[in-house]
């Protein structure tokens, strides 16, 4: 089930907040997760199971983690509970990539086995991990009512597509929380902007990369080519971000307050920043339970740019079982790695040079996305190629004005004016003004009647993180 359908919108959502409000207190964990669990069985029903197998195997793990008091032994039920996570999630999302690759390298006959990879299975594998090792480490008690633990980690808001909840930062919230007419308005308000996000621009943008990058590059001049390239970029962030802020919204309505994972990362000036307020909750998992643990910067330097490699190695690799994903996270691990060597991020520069610094910047992200978006890495290399006129070709079939309305443009501006934190506290205006509670209302009210009328007519509508 999409946030951005009829059926959530008006169905699915309205039941769920007037159960949660009309049941007593110490029900509504239990209205929560029968919701979450009837979410995720609208699309992927058959999947359910391994969902569940998941929340019972964490649940267990954990258990036995918290009464032994022998630290070899936590450490081999921990190994053992990460390998079993690991291994579920091996096999539907990255078993027939390396079979296929085993193949290709040795001659092999590994069979290629049709699987449907389940739908969320990459965030609510790695929130489970989340809870395991803050166990482990004692970071918090083991949760000894499998209720609240299933809530965590099918919790329907932020269930299919993040952001990433690590357990020490909502224990407490899952045990006692409260929801009142002012995190319910923030909720309602959040998640209007997250749907208009994901429905004027996203989709828009998304029509226009998808019209581009179906086609051979042989097809297309450079100006389409960065349209291309440009277009993605922003729907992968509208869609995401969309996305995010839908699900702090919805967590808000019902009491939870999940952390920021977007901070205008179109504004970076270096690769470094970019990671910094790109997929937060991503980027700090990947922090606090792989780099740190690997030795983090507190080795050497050498070792330093070790451990990024293996988390960009990783981060791309997470994002997909494709040879375009592993690559894109190396491409940003060596920027990043360059930065850490020349202290690039760390100067303090004049504007002039400040400017450089985002152009260099938005360069990398966009050639980056180029990577991220194709089908392989030939199409990619093909296709930057391209960018910059390298392509051979006898005739160009369409220019640019094949591939962009006025629509697309006016969307287009708005895309580049609201990557830039120009209202970024329009939320937390003063609101003992009357006139500026009015004409926010009105504008939010506005951006909903829009969305709901995109989604009512338009057969565009997917969430690119889903495939994740």
């Amino acid at each position: 089930m999409l946030f951005s359908s009829m059926t959530f919108i008006y169905l699915f959502l309205p039941l769920t907040c007037l159960a949660y409000l009309l049941v007593r207190k110490d029900l509504h964990n239990y209205v929560l997760l029968i919701a979450s669990i009837l979410f995720y069985a609208w699309g992927e029903p058959r999947y359910l199971a391994i969902m569940l197998l998941t929340i019972f195997i964490n649940y267990a793990g954990a258990n036995y983690i918290g009464r032994s008091h022998n630290k070899k032994h936590r450490k081999l039920l921990l190994t053992l509970t990460i390998l079993v996570n690991l291994s579920i999630l091996f096999y539907f999302k990255y078993f027939n990539f390396f079979a296929d690759n085993i193949n290709s390298l040795f001659s092999t006959q590994f069979d290629i086995i049709k699987i449907i990879m389940p739908i969320g299975i990459s965030f609510y594998t790695f929130q489970a991990l989340s809870y395991v090792i803050d166990v482990y480490r004692e970071e918090v008690p083991v949760q000894k009512d499998i209720y609240k633990l299933a809530l965590y980690i099918c919790l329907f808001p932020q269930l299919i597509a993040g952001p990433i909840v690590k357990y020490h930062d909502v224990a407490e919230q899952i045990n006692q929380r409260t929801s009142d007419f002012g995190k319910v308005t923030y909720g309602v308000k959040r998640f209007i902007i997250g749907l208009a996000k994901k429905v004027l621009i996203a989709n828009t943008m998304g029509s226009i990369a998808d019209k581009i990058f179906s086609e051979p590059v042989e097809n297309f001049d450079v100006l389409t080519a960065w349209l291309g390239a440009f277009a993605y970029s922003f729907q992968l962030f509208y869609d995401f971000s969309g996305y995010s802020d839908m699900a702090i919204g919805l967590g808000a309505i019902f009491g939870f307050k999940f952390l920021e994972n977007f901070n205008y990362p179109y504004i970076s000036k270096s690769i470094t920043e970019f990671w910094r307020r790109w997929h937060i909750s991503l980027s700090t998992w990947f922090k606090e339970y792989l780099y740190i643990p690997l030795g983090g910067n507190r080795i050497s330097s050498l070792r330093t740019y070790i451990n990024l490699f293996i988390v960009f190695f990783a981060t791309g690799f997470w994002h997909g079982a494709s040879w375009n994903f592993i690559f894109w996270g190396l491409w940003h691990g060596l920027f990043i790695i360059f930065e850490k060597i020349s202290g690039w991020y760390k100067k303090e520069v004049n504007i002039k040079i400040r400017f450089c610094q985002h152009i260099y910047t938005t360069f990398v992200v966009v050639i980056g996305w180029v990577m991220f978006r194709s089908d392989n890495m030939l199409y990619a290399y093909n296709y930057i190629k391209n960018m910059f006129g390298l392509t051979k070709r006898h005739v160009i079939i369409d220019d640019v004005t094949y591939y962009i309305d006025n629509i697309g443009i006016v969307t287009f501006i708005c895309a580049v004016v609201c990557s830039m934190p120009l209202f970024k506290r329009i939320l937390y205006i003063n609101y003992e003004n009357k006139i500026s509670r009015i004409l926010i209302n009105i504008w939010l009210m506005g951006l909903f009647i829009l969305s709901s009328s995109a989604i009512a007519a338009a057969t565009y509508n997917p969430f690119i993180y889903f495939r994740f």
